[in-house]
């Protein structure tokens, strides 16, 4: 079979540069950027932050690039987050609460639809989604939908997800120290893979990280 062949298959994902211009935004952390094709986490593409457990999701890392680009679209949508964020600490990251769209479903297949959708909407900054674990003809369609719509896709999965193949521009695996993160790359387009970043929290508090109370209700 020849290559021109193989490129005309519909099955065969063919990626695009992994850095252009505006393609990424910095996350705030120098010593996660240094290490990212374009200095930062790209848009127009999926990542996936693979943990422990998703209850206690790392947003602190998130929240300088959800602030600096909320204002080039609006809305920012998280899908089945597994509880309330607190609020202070999204407002005090520069975000406007107003215009975070929480959609809570706990079925699989919905929850693919809606960070598809929503991907691909042309009006979102950023989509972030709770699924557990996704299939890799999942990850497809979601970096598909994020190259289409030019936003920031960001997928958490527990760590089931560690050795499965993924169609997600970055990968990356987190692991909770007194002191932060420590980071290992599992994919990154367009760069080499670093193991043990560690990227320190930039408080004693993580106001903004989601984590259930004994109700479910109340995060701080």
């Amino acid at each position: 079979m020849s290559l021109e062949s193989c490129l005309q298959r519909r099955d065969i994902w063919r990626g695009k540069k992994a850095a252009q211009a505006g393609g990424a935004v910095a996350t705030g952390f120098a010593a996660l950027d240094q290490h990212l094709p374009g200095g930062g986490w790209p848009q127009h593409a999926l990542t996936e932050i693979l943990i422990e457990d998703i209850a206690y999701s790392p947003l602190w890392l998130l929240m300088p690039a959800l602030g600096k680009i909320m204002p080039s679209r609006p809305w920012q949508i998280w899908i089945a987050p597994p509880a309330i964020p607190y609020p202070p600490g999204l407002s005090q990251h520069g975000l406007d609460l107003s215009k975070i769209l929480l959609i809570n479903t706990s079925d699989p297949t919905d929850i693919l639809w809606s960070t598809e959708q929503a991907l691909r909407s042309h009006a979102c900054s950023a989509v972030l989604c709770w699924p557990g674990r996704l299939h890799q003809s999942a990850t497809r369609k979601l970096q598909l939908a994020a190259e289409y719509g030019g936003g920031l896709g960001i997928c958490f999965q527990n760590e089931r997800a560690l050795n499965t193949h993924s169609m997600a521009a970055l990968k990356l695996h987190c692991r909770n120290t007194d002191g932060g993160l420590c980071i290992d790359l599992i994919k990154c387009r367009g760069g080499p893979l670093h193991q043990n970043l560690m990227v320190a929290h930039p408080s004693s508090r993580p106001a903004s990280t989601i984590r259930p109370s004994q109700d479910g209700s109340r995060k701080d």
